[in-house]
């Protein structure tokens, strides 16, 4: 007839008053899916996809399979369970994106504290302020860090050094150090620094433990001086440490050869020549880093009857700008053995 909708449109108010406007069944397939997408969403793949059709399906909601399992009322009640559904998911979605993000501002406030803390750190120690910079460190001795956790053995061990520390405090400082350093260790095995105090550490431990226990240690202190030079081969410090290990072993007193020789089977033993090898390869990897390392390369060359080289090495010690008590140690040691050659 001229003038009737057309038979696929939408029928208008104006030509069936007192009807209730027909839903479009588009839209409403179109809510149907994303209320099935929602819960696919909501589940494992393979179980979301089924629950979600079968729920839709028993409330009478189109899903590909056979309809009229329900009436209109349910389908609409389950359309705004969805809804409310769908909100709340939403809702605690951005709860749990947004605490991601706050606790992702933590950390990287927190990483910017420590590097903070770790530069002024080294500054501290470039400049010889070690009782400052055992101040600040200190108040970090719980931290997580491996990078504070061995600046701070370092600094606790630099603190029992000072002549003004007492005989208890310097005691308690030892002990300290070597728990700190083990802490750093855990905290971070790859961290060559930390290998590095911690045999440092064990070292400072065995002077209080007694010569027994310093022996037992000694492979345990080399192990670690060598791994920390195979993670930094450019560490110069790690080197001398390993020289100094090897110096000691070469000039061991009989009695304590004998020692070694009750706790192992095959007891540690070094010679000059080693310690040698290790201190000009530790001047190598940074020239004129330490005092003591020119120290003991002058003292190393006496061992092994050189003494131009001695005075050479020794001359260059006693020269050194003291920057610290130990590099004042170092010069007055250099300069009698000058007088003893």
């Amino acid at each position: 007839m001229r003038g009737s909708p057309r038979r696929n449109g939408p029928a208008s108010a104006s030509s069936r008053p007192g009807r209730p406007r027909r839903q479009h069944r588009p839209r409403r397939r179109r809510c149907e899916m994303a209320a099935a997408g929602v819960m696919a969403a909501l589940l494992p793949r393979s179980l979301g996809c089924r629950c979600a059709r079968t729920l839709l399906g028993r409330a009478g909601v189109a899903t590909g399979g056979p309809r009229g399992w329900g009436g209109p009322g349910r389908s609409q009640v389950l359309r705004k369970s969805l809804k409310r559904g769908v909100a709340l998911s939403a809702g605690s979605f951005l709860v749990y994106e947004a605490s991601k993000l706050v606790s992702g501002f933590a950390e990287v406030h927190a990483s910017f504290k420590v590097a903070e803390v770790i530069e002024q750190a080294d500054y501290l120690y470039g400049s010889g302020e070690t009782e400052k910079l055992y101040r600040l460190l200190v108040q970090h001795k719980d931290s997580e860090d491996a990078e504070l956790l061995w600046r701070l053995a370092r600094a606790s061990r630099d603190l029992a050094q000072l002549s003004s520390t007492s005989a208890e405090e310097k005691r308690q400082l030892v002990y300290d150090a070597l728990e700190y350093a083990k802490k750093a260790l855990e905290k971070n095995e790859s961290n060559f620094a930390a290998h590095k105090w911690y045999a440092i550490c064990i070292s400072d431990v065995g002077d209080y433990e007694g010569i027994k226990v310093k022996i037992a240690n000694a492979f345990v202190i080399k192990e670690h001086f060598q791994r920390a030079i195979e993670l930094n081969p450019k560490d110069a410090t790690s080197i001398h440490l390993m020289g100094i290990w090897c110096y000691s072993f070469a000039e061991m007193p009989w009695y304590q050869r004998k020692i070694a020789a009750m706790l192992f089977a095959t007891p540690p033993t070094s010679t000059y020549q080693e310690a040698l090898r290790y201190f000009h390869m530790a001047e190598e990897a940074d020239p004129n880093f330490y005092s003591k390392n020119l120290l003991f390369l002058g003292k190393a060359y006496l061992k092994l009857n050189n003494k131009k080289m001695a005075l050479l090495w020794l001359s260059k010690a006693k020269d050194y700008p003291a920057h610290t008590e130990e590099d004042k140690q170092v010069q007055k040691e250099a300069l009698e053995l000058l007088n003893s050659i």
